[in-house]
């Protein structure tokens, strides 16, 4: 399985995002999954906490980071 810091780095350039940003994306993708929302990737989700499997969905580009305004 993969260590959960290559799938950080994967995640950040995946998505093009800041730790920050990732980690309001990654909670509200945990609470969706606890919610009963099915996880989009073809693995066995059962023995995965939700926050690593949010992490998993965004570093493998099914779930897509969006709503973030750059300000200059």
């Amino acid at each position: 399985m993969i260590r959960l810091e290559e799938l950080t780095a994967k995640a950040l350039a995946s998505g093009n995002v800041d730790r920050y940003q990732l980690a309001l994306a990654v909670a509200k993708r945990s609470q969706q999954l606890e919610d009963g929302a099915p996880s989009k990737l073809n693995i066995d989700t059962k023995s995965m906490k939700t926050a690593d499997l949010a992490l998993m969905e965004i570093a493998e580009g099914v779930i897509k980071i969006t709503g973030f305004i750059e300000k200059e």
